[in-house]
């Protein structure tokens, strides 16, 4: 059984809105023509069967006309979700598909998704093509307007001319931003024009492949939040997300103007290995092999030009590029790689560790840390060798042995925006900190209940252990805070996690040999729910801290409460589990020790305070257009940022590295210097992080408590059951 993040329940949306540009049924662009193809048809039926048997779904639901109004409801906020594009004529004229597309489903005639798409391709079009004559004009940023930029819940523009104010302000926000950045009249039209063509060209090359994707998850998207469809192309990359590999050459690449750049090179891989590519070199043409014919990829999309630099383990492509400093005109050169099977290192299990200095009588503590952001495995790989496979328990248990051998006091597991992954990563990690026990109950859709368990003797980790979440935590990452905290072995601190309660599966449509190409692609569907094994389900309601910290995103903003169809909490009998620790009679002690701390920790306030303004600035939904206003709040933001940076110093602090760099220039991705970008995220990743040192100091906290109060420690830890040090 696979999970994923629900950031991934939108992946489809996000690669496919705008759409365009559709293909016959073996593949080749059919210009002109809106349609769907032969393979789409079936996949259509399949995906039908699937989702309306109960031996599958753990929800089904009858695809009947209530379904259909809901999945054409869907479908226009996937194609138009911020009402920018059609109509109130529009949707009136396809209103009789609010009822016909179950029907076309049902029997893959599916014109109706694509007469919709070619109205949205055409306004598009005609939208960009307004926004480009305004930059003609001058703007007036003196008076009172505002763009109101959530329109999710605002009406249906009733004609063009709505439409066009719609536009007119945005275009005024887009040029406002760049203005305030420091760039000139003549840059700042040249810049938008530039950024409205490029949304435009990318609508004319996507796929029929894209259109059929976002249509078909308006309809899996119905069925419940988490079951979606994926082309043959998309659940390829998601299975290599998942094992954190893939074959190919060593390098993250990102599309610039028509041409795809290299980011970052991926040490150990074999562009590092070579020395020869750098980050900001343009690729213009792969061949494949050693002699294999050139093909130009200027102007494709990034993932067609990935598709051809991957490849399998031990062949050879050949890159002709552009070097950086060459500049656009430059004079290319060619480099030779042989693929090797590469680790996506930045998502594998990270490890460092906080020092606690010495404080009031208590001495210094040393907190390791492991950061996980997904719950990976190799599933292939285990398939081939289960003694060797990359897996998030298998890097975490070799970090453990290494925080044993440097004296840890205690681990935190940092499980903040870990949106989950593999079920048996959930159960085996647990197991690190567990003797044998369940994990997880899970509830399949006949009713049958089984219970996943740790049946491995022993822990990796004795010690005392804290789990750091927020509202990003979900899935595996709710699995396993949901079992430490059941069985009271250590402490879980941040926000309440997103609520994501059930089991999803990948079934695969294609049934074909191997030397073939995939056609239909894959369903991952809801077919089960969890429940912790004191009984209560981590759906809606998610994993509640045990010290919680100010709520940075709101439940009615974020999280499984949020989908209107999501499943209710609910509850069932709990199973037999160890009860290791009660830290109930601990928490007044730690809360006490927890406020008086940050009342004092600059950092902390900081972290708070721009959770307050930020909170504050979303609720509004909309940006004044007056320059004064903007340029005011501009300048009080990189104010506050001087003071703060000037206040650490004073302080003695860690300096925040993008201090001076944190002022949005205005530019979108597109625009933005994409080796200066990666090196950004790099040093993003070295800010100052009081949420996490304030969980260790938690975790340090408890260790003196219960090391002090031999009392409380009986009454929190009983020592005929607990295992570790926690009051040693």
């Amino acid at each position: 059984m696979k999970l994923k993040s629900p950031a991934v329940a939108l992946l489809s949306l996000a690669l496919v809105a705008p759409l365009a540009l559709l293909a016959r049924a073996d593949g080749e662009p059919l210009a002109g023509t809106a349609g769907p193809t032969a393979d789409q048809a079936s996949t259509s039926k399949q995906v039908y069967g699937l989702l309306s048997d109960s031996r599958y779904a753990y929800r089904p639901r009858a695809l009947d006309d209530a379904l259909s109004q809901d999945i054409f409801k869907r479908y226009l906020e996937s194609l138009d979700g911020g009402k920018q594009y059609f109509t109130a004529a529009d949707i009136a004229k396809f209103g009789p598909y609010k009822t016909e597309l179950d029907d076309a489903i049902r029997s893959g005639e599916l014109e109706p998704a694509y007469d919709i798409f070619a109205v949205y391709k055409q306004r598009v079009g005609q939208r960009v093509a307004y926004a480009r004559t305004l930059l003609k004009q001058n703007f007036d940023f003196t008076g009172d307007q505002r763009w109101e930029y959530d329109r999710e819940k605002a009406p249906w523009a009733a004609n063009t001319q709505e439409l066009d104010e719609v536009w007119k302000k945005s275009v005024m926000n887009d040029w406002l931003r760049l203005k305030l950045a420091g760039k000139k009249p003549d840059e700042i039209r040249k810049t938008l024009d530039k950024r409205y063509a490029t949304y435009q060209r990318t609508v004319n090359e996507l796929k029929s492949e894209d259109v059929f994707q976002t249509f078909l998850n308006s309809y899996t998207n119905a069925i419940d939040p988490h079951t979606d469809y994926f082309t043959p192309k998309t659940a390829e990359n998601f299975n290599q997300s998942m094992s954190l590999s893939l074959e190919g050459i060593g390098a993250q690449l990102q599309r610039q103007d028509d041409v795809v750049v290299i980011r970052e090179i991926i040490a150990g891989g074999p562009a590092d290995v070579n020395g020869t590519l750098k980050p900001g070199d343009r690729i213009v043409a792969v061949g494949q092999g050693k002699s294999g014919a050139m093909t130009d990829v200027i102007g494709w999309r990034i993932d067609d030009v990935v598709a051809q630099i991957r490849g399998k383990k031990d062949t050879q492509v050949r890159l002709e590029y552009i070097p950086a400093e060459s500049g656009v005109d430059g004079k290319h050169a060619q480099v030779t790689l042989t693929r090797q099977k590469i680790k996506l290192e930045e998502q594998a299990a990270k490890a460092e560790t906080i020092e606690l200095p010495a404080a009031n009588g208590e001495p210094a503590r040393r907190i390791g840390v492991i950061k996980l952001p997904a719950f990976y495995q190799d599933f292939e790989g285990r398939r081939k060798n289960p003694n060797d496979y990359t897996s998030a328990t298998r890097d975490i248990a070799k970090l453990l042995v290494q925080f044993k051998a440097d004296h840890v006091d205690g681990v935190v597991m940092d499980l903040r925006n870990n949106g989950g992954g593999s079920l048996d990563e959930a159960v085996e990690l647990t197991g690190l900190f567990i003797d044998k026990g369940p994990v997880v109950q899970v509830r399949e859709s006949g009713g049958r209940v089984t219970v996943n368990a740790d049946r491995t003797s022993g822990v990796a980790w004795d010690g005392p252990l804290a789990v750091l979440t927020n509202r990003g935590s979900a899935s595996a990452s709710e699995i396993f805070a949901g079992a430490i905290q059941d069985y009271g072995r250590g402490l879980v601190i941040g926000e309440t996690t997103f609520g994501k309660g059930t089991v999803q599966n990948l079934a695969d449509l294609d049934r074909w040999p191997a030397n073939e190409t995939p056609r239909f692609g894959s369903v991952k569907l809801t077919i089960a729910q969890f429940f912790r094994v004191a009984g209560g389900s981590t759906q809606h309601k998610g994993v509640v801290p045990d010290i919680a910290f100010p709520v940075s995103v709101d439940a009615t903003e974020y999280g499984e409460s949020t989908y209107d169809n999501a499943l209710p909490w609910t509850k069932i009998a709990a199973v037999p589990h160890t009860q290791y620790g009660n830290f109930a009679p601990l928490l007044p002690r730690l809360e006490a020790l927890h406020a008086t701390r940050v009342a004092t920790d600059k950092e902390f306030q900081w972290w708070s305070q721009d959770v307050t303004d930020f909170r504050a600035e979303a609720a509004k939904k909309y940006v004044s257009l007056n320059e004064a206003e903007r340029r005011a709040e501009r300048d009080k933001q990189d104010t506050q940022r001087k003071e703060r940076q000037a206040e650490r110093k004073a302080l003695g602090l860690a300096l925040d590295p993008l201090a001076d760099d944190a002022a949005d220039d205005g530019l979108g991705a597109n625009e933005r210097d994409i080796v200066k970008d990666a090196a950004r995220e790099k040093l993003a990743d070295k800010r100052p992080d009081p949420l996490l040192r304030e969980s260790a100091a938690i975790l340090g906290d408890a260790i003196d408590v219960l090391g002090n109060d031999r009392t409380l420690s009986a009454q929190v830890l009983p020592v005929s059951t607990m295992p570790g040090r926690w009051a040693d």
